[in-house]
């Protein structure tokens, strides 16, 4: 793959074969090959075996200064519950006719959607359609719950929800190039505070095998923590 000068430029500052502290990583993430605010991700493999179900891991943490992506959110509340999530930042409450228009097109125009415990049943006819886009309420996503003030308030404040992927990997947005560097700094310690404590008891052996962190169409780094 050609790559442009300015990614060049950052690679060969580059020893794949060496970590660097997370300091000097962020300053080389801050040397964007892109001219846009790009996101800054990070990249974790895990000594884990996806293929067993008690060894998935998956979480949710508040990222201090968020990830830089406003997220539209979705509430499926009864009538009573409106009120509140509207004041708690939802863009979206999920009324009958907008459950039938997510049937009817299977369509969804948000990023997130949190529910009552109440609301689950009636959401069944979705089932499908938000799962099949990640978007599925869950208590193991801190998504369902009588708290709707918290729910709503905690994900416009930066919450993200985390998992493995098939090959053991775990992939997060943590912020965005113009971040301060002391701001991607508390966001990704919170981020690899947060999968630490979602080791399984069955893994066994080194969990965190590496950290990268990379921008946007820029080179993976990887890091010492």
């Amino acid at each position: 793959m050609k790559h442009s000068k300015r990614y060049s430029a950052v690679s060969t500052k580059i020893d794949s074969t060496k970590a660097l502290t997370l300091a000097d990583g962020i300053a080389l993430i801050k040397e964007s090959p892109v001219k846009f605010d790009a996101g800054v991700e990070i990249h974790v493999r895990l000594g884990i075996d996806p293929s067993k179900s008690d060894q998935i891991v998956r979480g949710t943490v508040v990222l201090p200064h968020g990830s830089g992506k406003t997220k539209k959110v979705i509430a499926f509340v009864p009538s009573s519950l409106e009120a509140d999530a509207k004041a708690a930042g939802a863009d979206i409450i999920g009324t009958d006719d907008v459950i039938n228009e997510i049937k009817n097109t299977g369509k969804c125009s948000f990023d997130v959607a949190v529910a009552t415990p109440d609301m689950m049943k009636k959401i069944g006819v979705i089932a499908k359609i938000l799962g099949q886009q990640g978007l599925m309420p869950s208590p193991k996503t801190e998504t369902v719950g009588t708290d709707v003030k918290k729910m709503i308030s905690e994900l416009k404040g930066g919450k993200v929800a985390y998992r493995c992927d098939d090959g053991a990997n775990v992939h997060l947005l943590v912020g965005r190039v113009s971040f301060a560097p002391e701001q991607l700094t508390a966001n990704i310690t919170a981020a690899i505070e947060s999968i630490t404590k979602a080791k399984p008891s069955e893994s066994k052996g080194i969990y965190l095998k590496s950290v990268v962190i990379a921008s946007s169409m820029g080179p993976g780094i990887k890091v010492s923590l």
